[in-house]
């Protein structure tokens, strides 16, 4: 979590040095064409200053809109990549008219209860298509998890799979992730072998990398439509989210 704050940070300071330099700009101007008893730069940068410091809120909403813009513009720089499942890692829809991408990891509590939340969604909406996009960054055991995930999408079993990780408990761990895999019904051995597959591992790379374009910060993260939804955001935010994406659609 330490990337998100001074990634946070940076914004405000960036977003603080804007509006002073919006004062500052407007204080030279009226320094310099107006007359001798209007205020001068300094009056205004004091102006300026006093404002920020008075009403602070302003910096987190100018953030979040800056936060907002710049996830619009990754989203569509890479919307086809993001959009483009691992063979077999799709559930809901196939031909759904609403794609929400899930970025996840299996040793994340908060992914646990967020995919009860996604579990919901697709009980309730036939027309919703999920993709799963394993986004292994806690531990080694996690990569080991995302390993086995993605054999287990080439077995045809994912979402058995993906279901019985979330569904059982305990840590992470491969002794557990392989318990799982016999459990569910899937090749142990050919997991065993796909935990050194170097397609597999590409994949894994590219969603991390994905993530990075996308400036994720932790998981569960979600995309739906233009938005970027970050943290177990309950069953309500992700619903309304898919709701907002198909408006849009059908707009």
């Amino acid at each position: 979590m330490a990337n998100f704050w001074q990634r946070r940070l940076s914004m405000a300071a960036g977003v603080a040095l804007a509006i002073a330099g919006i004062g500052v700009g407007a204080g030279a101007a009226i320094a310099q064409g107006q007359a001798a008893n209007r205020p001068g730069r300094a009056e205004i940068e004091a102006i300026v200053r006093d404002y920020i410091l008075n009403h602070p809120e302003i910096i987190p909403e100018a953030v979040a809109r800056l936060e907002q813009s710049e996830a619009r513009k990754a989203l569509a720089a890479n919307r086809a990549a993001i959009e483009k499942p691992f063979p077999g890692t799709v559930a809901g829809n196939p031909n759904g008219d609403v794609k929400l991408v899930v970025f996840f990891d299996y040793a994340c509590p908060y992914c646990r209860q967020g995919s009860q939340d996604v579990a919901r969604l697709l009980r309730e909406d036939p027309k919703l298509m999920v993709i799963y996009r394993d986004f292994p960054v806690l531990s080694p055991a996690s990569t080991e998890a995302a390993m086995a995930s993605l054999s287990a999408a080439q077995q045809g079993g994912y979402v058995k799979f993906h279901d019985a990780m979330f569904a059982s408990p305990g840590r992470v761990s491969l002794a557990r992730t392989m318990g799982i895999v016999k459990g569910v019904g899937l090749n142990q051995d050919r997991t065993t072998a796909d935990l050194q597959n170097a397609s597999l591992k590409a994949e894994i790379d590219r969603n991390l990398m994905l993530g990075r374009e996308l400036g994720l910060t932790g998981t569960p993260s979600y995309v739906v439509g233009d938005r970027i939804l970050s943290g177990a955001v309950g069953f309500d935010r992700l619903k309304e989210a898919v709701t907002a994406a198909r408006a849009g659609r059908a707009g």
